[in-house]
This record gives C-alpha cells, sequence and structure tokens, in this order.
C-alpha cells in the first residue's frame, strides 16, 4: 500500500503498514463516520452532518484502500443492524435502510474516500487548489450514485435534484473549503514540524 503521502504515513512512518494499525484506524474511522451522522448543524437552506467532510477526509488521511475499507466497514456495520447511520434507529437500520432514499449516498461515501484517498497518495493534498480539487471530486462521487439512485427509487417524473442536490450545495461547498483549508495546513505544520 503506497501511503506516502497520506497524513497517517506522515504521522506514523513505516507503522502504517501494520495491520492491527490498519484494523484500528478502520473501527476508529468507523466510528468517527458514526459519530459524524448524528449531529445536525442549523444551516441553510437545511441542517449540516458532517459525513460527506468525514468521508472524503478519512480517504485524504489514510489513503484509498484503508479509507474505503473504512466507510466499507462502516457501510457493513450499519447493514448488520447499529444504528450508524442518520436517522437511526428511528428511520429503520440494517439492510432495509441502506436499500432506502439514501443507499446511493451511503455507497458513494466509500466511492469519495477512495478517489480522495488516491489522489492523496498522489501529493493532492499538499496544495490548496489540488486539495480543492480532490474534495470536488468526492463530492461528486457522493451525489452521483446518490442521486442516480434516488431517481431510480422514485421515478425520474419527480424533482430529484430538489430533493437530493439543491438543497446541500451550499453546505458541502462550505465542507469543500473546510478541507481545502485544513490539509496543506496540517501537511505545513509536520514539514514543520520533521525540520
Amino acid at each position: 500500500m503506497n501511503m506516502n503521502n497520506t497524513l497517517v504515513a506522515g504521522l506514523w512512518a513505516a507503522s502504517t503498514e501494520s495491520k492491527m494499525r490498519q484494523i484500528g484506524l478502520a473501527f476508529a474511522g468507523s466510528m468517527l463516520m458514526a459519530i459524524s451522522s448524528k449531529f445536525q448543524i442549523p444551516f441553510y437552506p437545511v441542517p449540516l452532518t458532517m459525513q460527506t467532510f468525514v468521508a472524503i477526509a478519512l480517504g485524504m488521511t489514510l489513503g484509498w484502500k484503508l479509507g474505503m475499507a473504512t466507510i466499507l466497514l462502516y457501510l457493513a456495520e450499519g447493514a448488520a443492524g447499529l444504528p450508524v447511520f442518520a436517522g437511526t434507529p428511528e428511520k429503520g437500520i440494517g439492510i432495509t435502510y441502506l436499500l432506502g432514499s439514501t443507499g446511493g449516498y451511503l455507497l458513494g461515501y466509500a466511492f469519495a474516500a477512495a478517489a480522495a484517498g488516491y489522489l492523496a497518495e498522489k501529493g493532492w493534498t499538499r496544495s490548496l487548489l489540488k486539495t480543492a480539487a480532490a474534495a470536488f471530486v468526492g463530492m461528486v462521487l457522493i451525489y452521483a450514485p446518490g442521486v442516480l439512485w434516488l431517481g431510480s427509487l422514485f421515478g425520474w417524473d419527480k424533482p430529484i435534484l430538489e430533493w437530493g442536490l439543491y438543497p446541500f450545495v451550499y453546505g458541502d461547498l462550505l465542507k469543500i473549503a473546510l478541507l481545502t483549508a485544513t490539509f496543506p495546513l496540517m501537511w505545513k505544520f509536520m514539514d514543520r514540524k520533521q525540520r
């Protein structure tokens, strides 16, 4: 696993290759996803959760393989019936929840973590512009399967984009800005510390 340009490799160097370390990071990341799904921040026009931010950040931090594995673990926890998704257990749990209206977005988290992690491994999280581009790619990979799933589930004659995309744009632009500000700054701090 090539993780040289990920934050986790910068923090722990060679020990990131340890299987136990990777399992621990995956479980910690899946817990972070679950926690991020439970809190809503008032925002316009809809409240924010930080799941999209965390999914992309996990990819950028852990690299594509471990980032995607972390999201897949999170999805497996939810499929097994643990109340790790937004609105669970009130809105259902397990496979039933995964097959509901948010299923495509949940699957998109894995794609986003993989893509953002791959770009991080290529050094993209070290510059503002490339970090913004990596975060944008991650967001697109969350929304593409999410909107497609929503349209397939409810029919394209319904206002799918008004339901599943437009209300979230402002909040996700803010999350892209936060990722863009955070990752290059963390790299600068780590580079300075290693001198």
